[in-house]
Formats: structure tokens, C-alpha cells, sequence
């Protein structure tokens, strides 16, 4: 019985395995996220996303037609707490290179941000700047950030309903300064997925502390919303990213994306309207 469990097990991993790496060898394929001779940092925080796109990237890597080299990179954040054992033990043990950061991001956090307010926004630009910079001291040549399909979709509509723009995450990025480019190889993946099989991976997770208690987020808001429309329409998350890469500027409303004002009709339809006047 034990070997038929184990049996199904592998074959589930295998399974999403395989569709992950698929998944994330098209995206970057599609916007050419990785090239010949890049330096990959993995920016490593402990959490599912970040374990699972180490662990795809390092098995993409072993097949790729290319070459490259990864260096994970986790940025210790001093919260209280923090076992700062478990990703040394796991990376050495992985047999990838690595670094850990060590920026007190937390009690800035905690100063300037009143109590009960969302840490996320300033905790987030700490964090990058404090990678951007450390990604410049190594020379890696590309940022892989974790987020996957959900978080893109989460964004999409957290800008809608609070920011007042339809923009999301972008699979691929230059930073702001033109130094830094940043990929999300998991943009094609499902977050379902990413959990299963960090749960059949068995991956050390790392809880942040620091915003994981925070439940009334607006990302967790938007995030519910969106699982109960899957619940309900399976296949609508989707279709729903689908359109994010169907993006058709003239039925927006945007005039700086498509010049409304120079769109007139032609000299020809004109005519035939003065013929039907007549």
C-alpha cells in the first residue's frame, strides 16, 4: 500500500514538475528573460515562490542550450526570530552559490510606519534597493523575482481599484536608473500549482513575520476575490491573463498610448456619405 502511495506521489511531482518547467522555459523564451553568459541572482526569501523558481531554474539549467549561472541571493531582514540557519543549511546542501544579505530593513519598517498601518509598500523598496545594489557589487546581469500568474493578475486589479491605472507586473523589466534588468520566470505559472509542489518538495518555508499577520491587506482582499471567481468559473483567471498579454490600445482610453485626435474618416468615405446625403 505504502509503495502505491510513494508510486502516485512521484508521478504527481513529475507532473508538476514537468508543467512548471514548461511553463517557465516558454516565458523565458518569450521575452528572452535569460541569454548566453548571463549571471542569474535568485532572490531567495524563504517563501514557496522563491524555493520553487530556484528549484526549476536550477533544473532548467542542466538542459539549457545555453549557458549561465545562478547565485541565490536571501536578504535577512533582522526580524525577531528569523531562523537564520534554515537557507545557509539548504543552499549549501543544494550545491548552489549563494549569499546572504544582512540589512536591518526591519526596524526602519517598524519606526516609521504607524502601528496597524500596511508595511508592505515601504518594506518592498528597502528590499530592492537593497538587492538592486547587491546585484551590481556581484555583476549579475539579471534579477529573477518569484511572482507568479496570480500575483500578476492580483496587481492588475490592485491598480485598477486603488491606483487608478491598468498596469501589472511585467514579466521582464529595466529598473528605473537603466542598471538592473528583472525577470518573474514564473509568470506563466498558476500559484495552485507552485503550492503543491512546494509542499511535495518539501521546502523549508520561511514565514515572514513582518506583514503575514496584516489579513485585511488589500493584496489578500483582491486575492479572495479572484479565488472565488476561479471557484466559481474554473479556467477564468486564465482567460483573465490571457487578455493581459491581448492588449488593444485603440478601445482603450488612453491618448498618450494611441492618438484619438488624428483619427478621422478618409476622403473616400466622405464621398459616399454626401452620395447618400443627396
Amino acid at each position: 500500500m505504502n509503495a502505491e502511495i510513494d508510486r502516485k506521489e512521484k508521478l504527481e511531482l513529475n507532473k508538476l514538475q514537468k508543467r512548471l518547467r514548461r511553463m517557465t522555459g516558454q516565458a523565458i523564451a518569450d521575452f528572452n528573460m535569460i541569454e548566453d553568459g548571463d549571471k542569474v541572482m535568485v532572490c531567495l526569501s524563504g517563501g514557496k515562490d522563491s524555493y520553487t523558481m530556484l528549484d526549476i531554474l536550477c533544473n532548467l539549467k542542466k538542459s539549457a542550450p545555453i549557458h549561465f549561472d545562478i547565485v541565490a541571493v536571501n536578504l535577512d531582514q533582522k526580524q525577531p526570530g528569523f531562523p537564520e540557519h534554515i537557507l545557509p543549511a539548504y543552499l549549501a546542501d543544494l550545491g548552489v552559490d549563494y549569499h546572504i544579505l544582512e540589512k536591518d530593513t526591519y526596524s526602519i519598517v517598524k519606526e516609521l510606519v504607524p502601528e496597524g498601518k500596511t508595511t508592505c509598500g515601504l518594506c518592498s523598496r528597502l528590499r530592492r534597493g537593497s538587492l538592486y545594489g547587491f546585484a551590481e557589487e556581484i555583476g549579475a546581469t539579471k534579477i529573477a523575482l518569484g511572482h507568479h500568474r496570480d500575483d500578476i493578475l492580483e496587481t492588475l486589479f490592485l491598480n485598477m481599484f486603488f491606483g487608478g491605472k491598468l498596469k501589472a507586473m511585467p514579466p521582464k523589466l529595466l529598473s528605473d536608473d537603466g542598471k538592473h534588468v528583472v525577470i518573474r520566470p514564473l509568470a506563466y505559472c498558476k500559484e495552485s500549482d507552485i503550492e503543491q509542489y512546494s509542499l511535495r518538495k518539501a521546502f523549508p518555508i520561511i514565514p515572514c513575520n513582518l506583514c503575514g499577520s496584516q489579513e485585511n491587506l488589500q493584496r489578500q482582499v483582491v486575492k479572495e476575490m479572484l479565488q472565488g471567481w476561479e471557484k466559481q468559473y474554473p479556467g477564468r483567471l486564465d482567460t483573465m491573463f490571457s487578455a493581459v498579454q491581448n492588449v488593444v490600445p485603440s478601445h482603450l482610453a488612453d491618448t498618450e498610448l494611441f492618438d484619438f485626435k488624428s483619427l478621422t474618416q478618409s476622403e473616400d468615405a466622405l464621398k459616399r456619405l454626401n452620395i447618400i446625403e443627396l
